[in-house]
């Protein structure tokens, strides 16, 4: 992907990502049911994540295929904010999200596993 996506484009890509494969017609009544978007405001941006490379139209009915997996999207956003708020430190976003509201017992296990399959 050439450029970054932002933030309306992700709301497009994130239809895609959720149903898969559908026509432009389908992601403007996505967009519109949930931001009230008019069609001509979603079909713009789907022709930008195209000229982005993010996604691929077909025929019949403008079909569209996201080209990039979310999980690549989530990394580069991640390592984006962590460059950008916190000095390029991982630590720092982490003990900045425990920070910010008491974990249960449960949750701390999870994370505690997490961090135990890294190293």
């Amino acid at each position: 992907m050439d450029n970054k996506l932002v933030d309306s484009e992700l709301k497009v890509m994130s239809v895609l990502w959720n149903e898969g494969d559908c026509p432009a017609r389908y992601i403007a009544t996505v967009l519109t049911n949930k931001y009230g978007w008019n069609i001509n405001t979603t079909y713009t941006l789907i022709k930008r994540c195209i000229k982005k490379g993010a996604i691929e139209r077909s025929e019949p009915n403008f079909m569209c295929h996201a080209l990039i997996p979310k999980e690549e999207v989530q990394k580069a956003e991640t390592n984006e904010l962590i460059n950008k708020i916190y000095d390029g430190c991982a630590e720092k976003l982490f003990a900045s999200l425990l920070g910010r509201k008491k974990l249960s017992a449960k949750q701390i296990e999870r994370l505690k596993h997490i961090v135990d399959k890294w190293e």
